[in-house]
């Protein structure tokens, strides 16, 4: 077993317990007869602390530690005696009797803080660096999060939640399709859906009354600010309701997912906005 619990995880109520962690080093400070380094997963952090005087050749090791060095270590959970609570174990830190380097690591190109020095550009060439970072994870796992809150609301909708295929012939779009040659047709090309509406009507005359998928569109166009060559949208249909009902069911999952994740109310209908006033803004905005 690499690790008992993760960086995240232990309180003050874990004292005196052996554990063993792993991680990516964050950083380290060496206050002469005292090393300490962060230790960070996706998790959180831990400090780990060496000590000279009790184990000298393991705080020589320690020093040697650089950032994002990958390394498994094993120890007793102690109280730490300057208490940090801007984090979740920053009242805890770990006794370090012994540690094993998994992976050695270059020096990064940019820091791997919530706040990095690395320009954008840089961050997409080592993006796997990147994705290491708080802000990106807790995105990730907060998309992560909301695709089960929808598929839960869906299911208990009666939803059905179902494939359709990517490989397709080309649809009489906006947007130019990407095209992908067959290796077993000559000289013929599937395209890449812009959109899967192009089966779920199947699905309807077929009888499967309540269909949703969370799916990827791609669109071979030009960037924009509101454009990109693929995309996820939550895809719906539904047979044998009114318009009504088809406003409430996605108000529905709309203020279910604001409480589910936000834990946000919202106790009244949502404004609707007639036709005519549509129309008329409409009309407003051109003239202006």
């Amino acid at each position: 077993m690499y690790r008992t619990h993760n960086n995240g995880q232990l309180r003050i109520e874990d004292i005196n317990q052996k554990v063993k962690l792993c991680g990516w080093v964050q950083k380290s400070r060496d206050l002469g007869g005292m090393t300490f380094i962060d230790l960070r997963d996706r998790y959180g952090i831990t400090q780990l602390a060496f000590n000279e005087i009790l184990d000298k050749n393991l705080s020589v090791k320690a020093r040697k530690l650089n950032r994002e060095w990958v390394i498994e270590v094993e120890g007793i959970v102690k109280e730490r005696s300057s208490k940090n609570l801007n984090i979740d174990t920053g009242e805890i830190e770990i006794e370090v009797e012994k540690f094993t380097v998994l992976n050695e690591s270059k020096t990064p190109p940019f820091t791997i803080e919530d706040e990095t020095d690395g320009g954008e550009e840089l961050r997409m060439k080592y993006r796997f660096l990147d994705l290491r970072r708080k802000p990106l994870q807790e995105n990730l796992a907060l998309r992560s999060e909301m695709s089960i809150e929808i598929r839960n609301f869906f299911h208990q909708n009666n939803f059905l939640e179902i494939e359709t295929p990517y490989l397709i012939k080309s649809t009489p779009e906006g947007a130019r399709d990407f095209v992908v040659p067959s290796r077993m047709n000559k000289q013929q090309f599937y395209a890449l859906p812009q959109s899967p509406q192009t089966f779920k009507q199947l699905l309807m005359v077929g009888g499967y009354d309540r269909y949703f998928q969370i799916v990827k569109c791609f669109r071979d166009e030009d960037l924009r600010s509101d454009r990109q060559p693929e995309f996820t949208q939550i895809d719906c249909e539904m047979a044998f309701v009114n318009q009504q009902e088809v406003l409430d069911t996605f108000e529905g999952l709309i203020k279910y997912l604001f409480k589910k994740i936000l834990k946000t109310d919202f106790p009244k209908p949502f404004p609707v906005i007639s036709y005519m006033m549509l129309l008329k803004n409409m009309v407003l905005t051109n003239l202006t």
